[in-house]
């Protein structure tokens, strides 16, 4: 179905008698007389200018205009004007959380004002503005109420020069195509989130230029691209003058070449194939700033699936362009006052280079919240480099592959799918809900491969505990590396081997700043040539830069075998004879979906030599896809949102609570590590500060529920209701971390009455 919406004859509002000489207030200032506040009529033109900039590269900008215009219109109302002179207070602590409602008002007149439901799309945004997307039609609060909702403050005094104003608007054509109802209704709602995105960052940008004009005159002036262009191209002209002629530096410089020969093309989706080792990073880092300087494009973005990659490329970015050019975005960033103009720049992304994680962009894209959807309009008329894309989660690959490809048709972006193991994320009779138009980068990615191979991978049978010790621990193997699936069979490998001399283990049970040392300890070792053996988690293959001759690794997904196959002869001093060996646990499967994609990798182990062949590859994302099906949505979203089609009830508010990437329902445990971490549980005891909590996540540990009931008031400290201390030191082992089995802390817990 399509969707015409015609702008609707005005029809005049009965104005209530009003005095001439008033001025309504939109904020005011602490303490300040009202010769100082900022005029109610000044914002509604400020952020609607504001938001039409915002929305123009989308071509929706007399939208977004008509929006700004009336999203407080609400305000022109004697109750919220006597709010402000009583509180004469900034208005986080007053307007939006204990004034009157100002929202509804400017809802149901845009409603009123537009036809065919165009008004009711609009009035999403001004419905929103504060709390966030509502859902259309729901039980609690919805949209719908707040359209039929008679008891709002009578605003009829708000000046007929802003109806007048008002543009004709109507959806860009592309919008309105005749679609299946899925492909309509994403179209719709991902509108909606990008106009509302313009909405709340422009209220946002005018309220704090008005009342924090520190913050805002911290915002802006960056360097442009093109000198972060020249910038990287200077260093790269070094790395080539000063790298000696071997193989693997020929090849880094033909993927070099053939990414910034790629950048001249017209925009759209691109995949880029490099194998590890292959300079996919400064290589992909290239075409997005030759390919936005020839197109006129306003930012790059990274998107990483783990935060240790993004430490490690924003690092590298940061040293070549400036700290001040990058804006580094994750849960594990601690902004300082020195780095408080990046924080400002975190919360609508107007910085020129942005390293972020898979949490952070698609959540942006589809949560509800005001503070996470207010910087998608600046995703528009980018260049989004997707690393490792293999890792987009399969439960959530339909809306992600859908928002990636929606960006690229209407939003002027173009997204790089980056990865030595290129998903199949192509459309194809066997995959239908893969993306149209993606073009690879390299010319020919299988002869690159086959240059860049480092290793061979063998299978071994199943293989027990003691045997699996023994291999690992053998004097053939001074320096290996056994990856396996779970932090249980990763402890039983590790008690199993008798051995302990240059014996690490490494597993989510340790904190991050623990693992971190464990990390520089082994690659001294390995840099000393002394024995090194290490018992890991998979969290070693997420972009840990270590070197082994030797690594054993647990059947799991191909994805995951050729992560940990990149630990291995990583710099190419074994030539290609690095040394993989795949193994099947006894007794130790792994679960849920790591099954699922294990059982795959067993048929592509039977069928191919090279398992890691893009062929192999390719062949094992096609089949993991075809097998998920429905799962590859798994909670319906982009069904859910074709259902209120035709009536425009989007479920924005319930889609963007069950849209989580990491949905694990595990809990924080606080570990006092060291004087450091001792000195932030004593500040947060203190006073339940953000800041606090987020340096503290380098010290926790997260387990399930059942590990916090066992462990209980006996060994945890619980704080200001949802901190948990760990304060039973016996517990905390230098070797594994955490670990509640300990025997003198199961004797203690037998003694309680």
């Amino acid at each position: 179905m399509s969707i015409s919406l015609i702008f609707a004859n005005n029809k005049r509002l009965q104005m209530g008698k009003k005095n001439k000489n008033k001025m309504y207030y939109a904020h005011s200032l602490p303490g300040e007389p009202r010769e100082k506040w900022q005029s109610l009529e000044d914002h509604l033109k400020n952020v609607a200018e504001l938001a039409k900039r915002f929305a123009e590269p989308f071509g929706a900008g007399d939208m977004a205009y008509a929006a700004g215009l009336l999203h407080d219109i609400g305000k022109y109302s004697n109750a919220f004007q006597e709010m402000l002179a009583e509180t004469n207070s900034d208005e986080t602590s007053s307007e939006i959380h204990r004034g009157p409602d100002h929202s509804s008002a400017g809802a149901q007149e845009i409603n009123k004002r537009f036809t065919d439901g165009l008004g009711k799309l609009l009035a999403y945004l001004i419905a929103g503005h504060h709390a966030g997307l509502l859902d259309g039609q729901a039980n609690g609060a919805c949209l719908h109420r707040r359209l039929e909702n008679l008891n709002i403050p009578d605003y009829s005094v708000c000046p007929r020069t802003i109806y007048e104003s008002i543009p004709k608007v109507q959806l860009p054509a592309q919008l309105t195509k005749r679609d299946s109802p899925e492909v309509l209704a994403f179209r719709l709602q991902f509108f909606v989130r990008m106009l509302f995105s313009c909405l709340v960052d422009a209220d946002f940008l005018d309220t704090e230029a008005f009342m924090n004009k520190k913050n805002s005159s911290l915002r802006g002036r960056y360097d442009s691209l093109t000198e972060l262009y020249d910038k990287v191209q200077k260093e790269l002209n070094s790395i080539i003058k000063n790298s000696p002629d071997s193989l693997v530096n020929r090849k880094r410089r033909e993927v070099l070449e053939q990414c910034l020969y790629k950048a001249k093309e017209t925009p759209g989706l691109f995949s880029l194939t490099v194998p590890t080792g292959g300079g996919k990073t400064l290589s992909s880092l290239s075409f997005a700033l030759e390919h936005a300087k020839k197109y006129g494009m306003q930012r790059v973005i990274y998107v990483i699936p783990y935060t240790s990659i993004i430490e490690q490329n924003a690092d590298v970015f940061k040293r070549i362009c400036g700290d001040d050019a990058v804006l580094e975005h994750h849960s594990n960033f601690e902004f300082t006052e020195d780095s408080y103009k990046a924080q400002l720049a975190a919360e609508n992304w107007d910085a020129p280079l942005i390293v972020t994680t898979n949490v952070q962009f698609f959540e942006t894209l589809f949560h509800y919240r005001t503070s996470k959807c207010r910087k998608a309009h600046n995703i528009a008329n980018s260049v989004i480099i997707f690393d490792e894309a293999q890792m987009l989660p399969v439960d959530l690959l339909r809306p992600c592959m859908a928002a990636i490809e929606e960006l690229a048709l209407n939003y002027k972006v173009t997204a790089v799918l980056c990865s030595a193991t290129q998903p199949a994320l192509g459309k194809s009779d066997e995959f239908r809900y893969g993306i149209e138009g993606i073009r690879e980068i390299i010319n020919r990615p299988d002869d690159l491969y086959q240059s860049l191979r480092r290793v061979m991978v063998s299978r071994l049978p199943v293989i027990s505990n003691v045997e699996l010790a023994e291999r690992i621990s053998g004097n053939r193997n001074r320096q290996v590396l056994c990856v396996v699936n779970t932090r249980k069979h990763a402890r039983q490998i590790f008690d199993a081997i008798q051995d302990k001399t240059g014996l690490f283990h490494l597993s989510g049970l340790m904190c991050p700043v623990h693992r971190t040392e464990v990390l520089d300890r082994i690659r001294l070792a390995l840099k000393e040539v002394e024995p090194c053996r290490v018992v890991s988690t998979q969290l070693i293959e997420a972009g840990v830069d270590v070197d082994f001759p030797v690594v054993f690794r647990a059947l799991a997904g191909i994805d995951s075998i050729a992560q940990s196959a990149g630990r291995c002869n990583r710099e190419g001093k074994l030539g290609n004879d690095g040394k993989v060996y795949v193994f099947m646990p006894e007794n130790a499967n792994p679960p849920g979906y790591l099954r699922q994609s294990a059982e795959e990798a067993e048929g592509i182990i039977r069928n191919f030599d090279d398992i890691l062949s893009l062929k192999a590859v390719h062949e094992y994302f096609k089949n993991l896809y075809w097998r998920h099906g429905n799962q590859l949505d798994r909670h319906q979203i982009i069904s859910r949102f074709a259902e209120g089609v035709r009536s425009c009830n989007f479920p924005f508010k319930t889609a963007g609570e069950d849209f989580r990437m990491i949905e694990n329902g595990t809990q924080s445990i606080v570990i006092p590590y060291n004087d450091e971490a001792k000195r932030l549980i004593h500040a947060l005891k203190a006073s339940d500060s953000r800041g606090v909590a987020r340096k503290l996540q380098r010290y926790t540990v997260q387990v399930f529920p059942d590990v916090i009931k066992k462990l209980g008031l006996v060994a945890l400290e619980a704080v200001h209701e949802h901190y948990y201390i760990l304060i039973n030191d016996h517990l905390y082992k230098p070797d594994i971390g955490l670990d509640w089995n300990d025997p003198y802390f199961r004797n203690i817990e037998g003694n309680i009455c």
